[in-house]
Parts: structure tokens; sequence; C-alpha cells
């Protein structure tokens, strides 16, 4: 027959094992929120160097405008001039909303003699005067005209569960492809420039609302990792106590 230190030992065995597995559970899980917290720490590094960039893009003085590819990671947001004629006619109302309430980007084709046409972002106007005639001062300027700005990605597709409809007319999205074979534009440059505060005649549409801003949460997303981490060695520490 068994010895009660035996029996003692034998229904010691699943226990260990158990605390065993629980062990290298707790080790796994330490490793993996260890490594999401220096993930966040890149991102972080990464953000603030996009963020460095971008600001030193937006403040330099303006260049021409590009005329062929662009890279998104490098051109976005840069601060860029292009002169040439308006083609208002061909002119479409992107919805918007903006520190100044709800409305409309007024989105009007460059045309350059020498160069692609570009989308201007002309800037924003009130859903009560959407209207073309409350525009007509900035219309009816002669030109040629030079916009200066900053130049943006296309926005293909749509806005948050809206779906841009060309042949409505009605749009939610910058989409730059899209809105050139609405209005039959050719040799269109694959960007928009958003045009900065300088005041169009008659007051609208108003230019330089263009928000620059990038979320970085990912310090608090680190040390929230971090002190995950750092309680789960705690609790690695007490099972490995009473495991002794």
């Amino acid at each position: 027959m068994q010895s009660d230190q035996q029996w003692r030992d034998a229904e010691r065995q699943p226990s260990l094992r158990a605390r065993r597995l629980l062990t290298a559970f707790l080790i796994l899980l330490v490793a993996v929120f260890t490594a999401l917290g220096t993930w966040q720490v890149q991102r972080l590094f990464w953000k603030l160097d996009l963020i460095a960039r971008v600001d030193a893009r937006v403040h330099a003085d303006p260049v021409p405008a590009p005329t062929g590819a662009i890279d998104p990671a490098e051109d976005e947001y840069r601060h860029v001039t292009a002169t040439g004629l308006f083609e208002h006619d061909k002119t479409v109302l992107v919805q918007a909303v903006t520190e100044r309430g709800a409305g409309f980007w007024v989105m009007t084709p460059l045309r350059a003699d020498d160069a692609a046409t570009i989308l201007v972002n002309r800037g924003f106007v009130p859903a009560d005067r959407s209207a073309r005639d409350a525009r007509l001062g900035s219309e009816l300027a002669a030109g040629p005209f030079t916009v200066t700005g900053l130049l943006r990605i296309s926005e293909p597709g749509g806005g948050f569960l809206r779906a841009n409809d060309p042949a409505g007319d009605r749009w939610f999205s910058r989409d730059v492809a899209a809105i050139a074979v609405a209005k039959g534009l050719g040799n269109v440059a694959p960007y928009f420039i958003d045009a900065d505060a300088t005041e169009n005649p008659g007051g609208l549409p108003i230019g330089g609302l263009t928000v620059v801003r990038f979320r970085n949460s990912h310090l608090v997303y680190a040390l929230t990792w971090y002190a995950m981490a750092a309680g789960l060695v705690g609790a690695l520490i007490y099972v490995r106590r009473r495991s002794a």
C-alpha cells in the first residue's frame, strides 16, 4: 500500500504541473506585452519625426507645384504655388465640416498652358451660401491667377459611409480622379491644392482652413503595455514563491 507521503506527493504533482504551466504562460505574456510597449515607443519616435517633417513642409517657402508623379509620404502638405486660369464652369462642391460649421469645399480646376491641370480647393462656403451667385465675385475676377497653398493627396471613394455620386454631382470626398472623369478634365495632376487664406474677391470661398493634425497616443499605449507587463511580473513572482 502507498504511504501517506506517497499520497501527498501524488496530490502535489497536478498542482506543480499547473503552476509550471501558469509560470510559462505568464512569461510569454510578459514578453508579448514588453514587445508591444517597445513597438509603441518606436511608433512614437516615427510619429514625432513625421510631425516635424510635415511642420517643416507647411512653413517652408512655397515651391512650384510638381508637374509629374508625386510621393505621398514626401510631398503631402508641401507648400506649393501654381499659376493658371480657373475653369469655374467645372467646379464641384464637396461636403465639409469645418471650424466654421457645415458647408462645402469649392473645388475648381486650375489650367496652365504648359502644365497639368490642378484641382484647387479654393476654400469653404457655408451651406446657406453655396449657390454660385454667392461667390460670383471671385469667379468674375480676371486671370490668370496664382494660387499658393498645401499639396494634398486625393481622397478616393467618398466620406464615412457615403460614396461619391458623380452622376448626381454629389461629392463627399476630394477624389481627384473621379472629379476629373466627371468633368471631362484631361492631364490632371494626381493631387489637389488647399488654397491659403488669401481673401477671394467678395469674401467667398474662405481659404486657409486646412487642419494639419496627427493623433499621437503612442506614449500612452507604450506605458499601458509596460504597466501590464510589470503587473504580470509581480504575478509571476507570487506564483514562484508559492511554488517554492
